[in-house]
């Protein structure tokens, strides 16, 4: 079998001993007599194939207890919608823009409130992080947002932006478990799988719960979009991307076994 070489920064390379176990599974997953393709995501298979999932992410990143994970749908461009929809309670977040990603993320935000471009680089084309330790965070502001790695630039920050005790939100989708990461400096943490951990279709969210609002920030937010919506339910509200989660599931268990993220760095 010829494997061409995938430099995309995604959908991307998967690792061949997990695709060579999910082909094995295809047909027959652990003697259901079924593939997870057609399983119901209420079954008792698949409630093992995503708790187990979720637990060695949990274990891969050392995400603390007071966290959420979700895996959810729509990828993390659906997210540009939701973060400000959840949080903007005062109606008010700044972004820094070092790409078209978080670009895409403030244009978005700017329909639901007041979104404030506190820093950018787009001056010079996006090809440097600007200077974040004293930013013009605004006294009111609910959340600082970044893309923390823009493969499009090549840039990524090596600091994290000093906020100001506000709360940071980062678009992680490029650099997702390609290292060790310090979850508590995050309010809010998500990612597309498809650059680095599965196929395209899922994002993971990794949201404090103390940032889960009881109604969302933004009214007439749809249902679907409600973190807690999807918190509630454990990310079974409707039928989650159940294939998708599998192959993160393998690819965790893969890191794992490879030595985790510090081996990946």
């Amino acid at each position: 079998m010829h494997r061409v070489y995938n430099f995309s920064a995604g959908p991307a390379v998967l690792p061949e001993e997990v695709l060579r176990e999910a082909a094995d599974e295809m047909l027959d997953y652990q003697g259901t007599g079924m593939s997870v393709m057609e399983m119901s995501h209420r079954s008792a298979a698949f409630d093992e194939i995503i708790k187990t999932a979720e637990q060695d992410l949990r274990d891969l990143m050392g995400i603390p207890d007071n966290y959420k994970v979700l895996f959810l749908q729509g990828g993390a461009s659906q997210q540009f919608a939701a973060v400000p929809m959840n949080l903007m309670k005062n109606g008010v977040a700044d972004y820094i823009v070092t790409g078209q990603w978080a670009k895409k993320a403030y244009q978005e935000a700017q329909k639901y409130g007041k979104a404030v471009k506190v820093a950018s680089s787009e001056d010079e084309t996006f090809s440097y992080i600007p200077d974040c330790s004293d930013l013009p965070i605004d006294d009111d502001a609910d959340y600082v947002y970044i893309c923390e790695n823009n493969t499009i630039y090549g840039t990524k920050y090596k600091k994290l932006p000093n906020t100001k005790g506000k709360t940071l939100v980062a678009d992680v989708s490029s650099c997702f478990l390609s290292e060790p990461v310090d979850v508590t400096k995050y309010g809010v943490i998500y990612g597309g799988v498809q650059k680095n951990v599965g196929p395209a279709g899922v994002v993971i969210a990794i949201i404090r719960e103390d940032l889960i609002p009881e109604k969302p920030a933004v009214e007439n937010t749809p249902t679907m979009l409600a973190w807690k919506t999807q918190a509630d339910a454990d990310s079974l509200y409707n039928t989650p991307p159940c294939y998708g989660i599998y192959i993160c599931g393998k690819v965790f268990k893969w890191l794992k076994k490879m030595g985790g993220l510090e081996e990946m760095q």
